[in-house]
């Protein structure tokens, strides 16, 4: 039973993958909401047949969940500086996800974060500050700098399994250099990269979930 669980884990992270890929070359929302989607099936699964359910894993379906929903607004703003506010809002709440999971399996590691803050905060005032005429979304646009900062810091503090530990780092690392390609789009009006924001997104998702997954094969002791 346990290797028929494990194999149906990669068998979802390996229909992720298929989903990434049309979600990269179809506009279908289905398909861009697919990696996230697996991602709370895989949650759910892993918590299948244990006395308690893993407390800290309700936190990434949270945030795959909010990513889901964050991702709609995004794809439908056309132009609308509302619309993407609200996007960023909810992909804020999915960081506050990530970030909570990660203090609970260790702590934020506070000279990574100091300098990881000090670049983007640079980034920030020096490159995408004279941009904005829009104040709402200059506040949410620094709000969410912050805590994906702050999430990031606290996955590099993780304990545990260190595949699992890499791979959740890895996916954090994805989703934030995914939003710093949209920062440039949006705000600075460069192009070069854009082909890359959905396919990191998409990988970011597909690691992190590796991750729990890893953590449940390895037998990882789980927060309660």
């Amino acid at each position: 039973m346990m290797w028929l669980k494990k194999n149906g884990l990669y068998a979802l992270l390996a229909i992720s993958v298929v989903l990434a890929i049309l979600g990269v070359s179809t506009a279908n929302f289905i398909f861009k909401s697919g990696t996230a989607g697996m991602g709370i099936l895989v949650i759910l699964l892993l918590n299948t047949g244990l006395k308690k359910s893993a407390k800290d894993t309700w936190w990434i379906l949270a945030a795959f969940l909010f990513s889901i929903i964050g991702d709609w607004f995004l794809s439908n703003m056309d132009g609308d500086s509302l619309m993407f506010v609200k996007g960023i809002a909810l992909f804020f709440l999915a960081h506050v996800g990530y970030l909570i999971y990660a203090i609970l399996n260790g702590r934020i590691k506070g000279t990574f974060t100091s300098i990881l803050l000090a670049a983007y905060l640079a980034f920030f005032f020096l490159v995408l500050y004279p941009t904005f005429t829009d104040v709402p979304l200059m506040v949410a646009s620094l709000v969410y700098l912050l805590i994906s900062c702050f999430s990031l810091g606290a996955a590099v503090g993780m304990k545990g399994d260190l595949t699992a530990k890499r791979s959740f780092i890895l996916g954090i690392v994805l989703i934030i250099f995914s939003d710093t390609i949209i920062a440039f789009k949006e705000f600075v009006d460069y192009h070069t990269f854009d082909f890359l924001i959905t396919p990191t997104y998409y990988l970011a998702h597909i690691f992190i979930t590796f991750s729990l997954i890893k953590r449940f094969e390895n037998k990882v002791p789980i927060t309660k």
